[in-house]
């Protein structure tokens, strides 16, 4: 088994997890706060697509990653945890869809990449955290089962 594959099933197992952690949960449910200050599914599921894409165009050459809708972007940054959910978010459908293909996109890209590319330095605000463009990728997964876990809280409310 190559490298590749190892980081291609880290991010399909998390997708998948992912995808079984919010398959009951409806649209409203995915807007609701579990305890005060916590995130919403719906803004934290944004917020991974959002990240996914700006790790893959730093690490992967070449991915084509699906458009984010006007705005997006900046709804689901850092800095707007506490946004209100009734003000333009998303379907809990319309979330999974575009990380799937977000997902999709960067598995694609996983698999064209060589050894000597994973090995590449990472540059920017990530590298001291994820020093290759192999950690960088693998962080994209790992980021994912985070959140995931922080469903449940949720999950249990």
């Amino acid at each position: 088994m190559k490298a590749q594959d190892v980081i291609k099933n880290q991010l399909t197992s998390t997708q998948h997890i992912l995808a079984m952690l919010v398959g009951d949960l409806s649209d409203a449910d995915v807007l609701v706060r579990p305890v005060p200050g916590a995130n919403t599914v719906a803004w934290q599921i944004g917020h991974l697509i959002v990240s996914e894409q700006g790790m893959g165009k730093e690490s992967i050459p070449g991915v084509q990653y699906p458009e984010l809708p006007a705005g997006f972007a900046e709804q689901h940054a850092m800095d707007k945890t506490a946004a209100d959910p009734a003000s333009g978010f998303k379907t809990k459908a319309e979330y999974l869809d575009l990380f799937n293909k977000t997902r999709q996109a960067t598995v694609a890209g996983v698999a064209k990449l060589s050894d000597a590319d994973l090995e590449k330095p990472t540059v920017g605000k990530m590298a001291d955290f994820a020093p290759t463009a192999a950690h960088l990728i693998g962080l994209v997964g790992s980021h994912t089962l985070m959140h995931a876990g922080q469903f449940s809280v949720l999950r249990r409310k």
